[in-house]
This record gives C-alpha cells, sequence and structure tokens, in this order.
C-alpha cells in the first residue's frame, strides 16, 4: 500500500540529504525500509540502527508501517558540549 508521508531531517540528516524537509510517496513496509530508501537516495551518512525514529512527534517502532498523511522524523545521534 502507498503512503504519502512528510519526512523531516535534523542536524547531519539534513545537511546530507540538502533539505528540512521533504514528501515523498512510498510502499516501504516499515519504517526501517522507508528510511534504507531514503538513505539511498540522498546517501544518508547513518545505519538505521543509530537513529531514533518519531511518527506525529512520537518515538515510534522500525517495524512500523508507515501511513498516509503522517511525518515522519529521522533523528540522527546528537553530542553535547
Amino acid at each position: 500500500m502507498m503512503a504519502r508521508v512528510t519526512i523531516l531531517y535534523f542536524a547531519a540528516l539534513r545537511d546530507a540529504s540538502g533539505v528540512a524537509c521533504e514528501v515523498v510517496d512510498s510502499s516501504a513496509p516499515d519504517l526501517r525500509a522507508l528510511y534504507n530508501e531514503l538513505q539511498a537516495r540522498h546517501a544518508l551518512p547513518f545505519p538505521a540502527r543509530q537513529l531514533r525514529v518519531a511518527v506525529d512527534g512520537d518515538f515510534a517502532a522500525w517495524d512500523e508501517a508507515p501511513r498516509d498523511g503522517t511525518e515522519v522524523a529521522f533523528i540522527p545521534p546528537v553530542s553535547g558540549g
């Protein structure tokens, strides 16, 4: 099933993709597969295992299916100082 989702990129992912957000259509079965599609498209620097994923502002599990009309955020590791 095809889902249209808004993708939010933060920090190094935003730098790598060149955009802060984009709307994509995907038939990925889960959020990990969706990230893998985007990683291939934008040469994103982190594997999914190093990221957190959120859907509509709440942390989500990687095995959840993308839902049409939602906002998905991929959050890279950050360092503080």
